[in-house]
Order: C-alpha cells, then structure tokens, then sequence
C-alpha cells in the first residue's frame, strides 16, 4: 500500500510546475517589486522618533562625582540633599543605601577639574561639614542638542 501511494505522488509531482503560465510576459530572473509609499513615512517618521529618543535619553561616560555625605541618619541626609538640589538644580544628587548608612554623591563632572572646583566651591559655602571625597564613576551626560548628529 505505501509503494502504490508514493509512486503516485512521484507521478503527481512530475507533472506540476509551480506559477508558470503560457503567456508570460516578464523573462526569467528578473524580479518585480511594488512597494507601498507609505512605507517611506514610516522609516521617516522612526528615523525621527529614533533621533528625539537619542535627545531625551542621558548617556554615560567615564567621569567623576563628589561623595559629599556617608551616614545612618536618614533625616540629616535628607536635608543635605534638599538643600543640594535647591541650590544647584542642574546637578545630581544620588542618593543610595549600603546598610547601615545613606551615602550621598553628587554631580556629574566629566573632568577632575571640574569636580575639584565644585568640591571647593561646596567647602567654601560651608553647606557640608566633613570631608568630601573624589570618585571616579560612570556619570550620565545629556547631549548637547545643538551639537551636529552622525546623521547630518
């Protein structure tokens, strides 16, 4: 029984061409392809989208950041960190738990210099009392959006 059907399916499989017709007109190896325009719009408008992510997104490098604070009193952290954000805006202030202390790091200086002259900044203006400490991280740098991209 198994040789009769697969005879027949080899008789059957001789005999059928796939997509042929007698009266084609396009000559063999040549392909062709109708593309919808609109798929232009969408790589423009995800172009698009991918550029403005590019803008939002923080990146990271090599850089440095002040440990200005290491304790276990939650409520003197808080402040200092309050006040931090208040007086400088556009600095970071991160905040973490390594138990039992609250550690306190902030900014983010892509150069030592930088750090340096905030750290003597911070000690002048007396906001901390203590020692604050120099460390090398990775920091978050937002592009600058007048900057020429790869793009243009």
């Amino acid at each position: 029984m198994k040789s009769i059907l697969f005879s027949l399916l080899t008789l059957f499989s001789i005999k059928a061409f796939a997509q042929t017709a007698a009266n084609d007109t396009v000559p063999l190896g040549v392909v062709t392809v109708n593309k919808d325009p609109r798929i232009d719009i969408l790589g423009r408008k995800m172009a698009d989208y991918n550029s403005a992510l590019a803008f939002a997104n923080a990146r990271t490098a090599k850089g440095f950041r002040l440990m200005v604070l290491s304790t276990s009193d939650r409520e003197m952290a808080m402040k200092l960190r309050a006040q931090l954000l208040q007086q400088y805006p556009d600095q970071g202030v991160y905040m973490s738990f390594q138990s039992p202390y609250i550690k306190l790091k902030f900014g983010n200086f892509l150069e030592k210099a930088d750090a340096d002259k905030m750290r003597n900044e911070l000690l002048k203006k007396k906001i901390i009392n203590g020692n604050i400490y120099l460390l090398p991280e990775t920091i978050e740098v937002k592009p600058d959006k007048n900057a020429p991209s790869d793009d243009e």
